[in-house]
């Protein structure tokens, strides 16, 4: 069993990931922003701000993993938070010295690459929402890939995540974009979070991004 706090508990893909770990017996505290608002299937339940490296060197201590959902997909405006939510969860973890637990991020798959030196978000007519939500995971990533004193992890969804149902079965890669038996590159978050708590039990990718998608 591990113990694991979840920030963005409360998201499309903080949810999931919480009732996939929780169902499989780990020990899960979700944190959110107003825990009077929260209702999934976690233990306990902490408020908590991403943005403040106090608040994350908080939650994550005496956790075996900090999984950050914190991510574009919830809501108008929560771009703009991926980077600099990367920097504050660093910041915050590296106070716990070798305490520190774990870190898993969701990432984006805007820049996967569909051939060598394209990627997804090269692709013509894509919404400048989207695109923001894409560059901003992007950022984190390149980020992410400074830090050499964390244990860390990105997981990338495939191009189209959304509501669907749990197979628990899936294929990974590593920076190319992946597509199923019928050639879309999908997953559903019941899958995504499969994944996710796949590599909580099993590491297998410290200190890179990995993605998955549907078989």
């Amino acid at each position: 069993m591990a113990r694991i706090a979840v920030i963005g508990a409360g998201g499309t893909i903080g949810s999931a990931v919480v009732r996939e770990a929780a169902a499989r017996g780990h020990e899960v505290t979700a944190v959110v922003r107003d825990p009077d608002r929260y209702r999934g299937a976690a233990a306990a339940v902490e408020r908590a701000d991403v943005l403040d490296p106090a608040d994350v060197a908080r939650v994550a201590a005496g956790r075996d993993v900090l999984v950050s959902a914190v991510g574009g997909g919830d809501g108008p405006g929560h771009q703009a938070l991926v980077e600099p939510a990367a920097r504050s969860l660093v910041e915050g973890l590296r106070t716990l010295g070798g305490a520190a637990p774990r870190l898993i991020a969701v990432g984006g798959a805007g820049n996967l690459e569909t051939a060598p030196g394209v990627r997804v978000w090269d692709a013509p007519g894509l919404p400048e929402p989207l695109l923001q939500i894409m560059h901003a995971h992007g950022a984190a990533l390149d980020y992410y890939r400074t830090v050499s004193d964390l244990r860390w992890t990105v997981l990338s969804p495939a191009a189209e995540i959304g509501p669907g149902e749990r197979t628990g079965r899936y294929r990974t890669g590593l920076d190319q974009l992946l597509t199923d038996a019928e050639g879309r590159s999908r997953i559903s978050v019941a899958d995504y979070a499969v994944a996710l708590v796949d590599e909580i039990e099993q590491p297998e990718h410290i200190g890179e991004r990995f993605t998955c998608c549907s078989l």
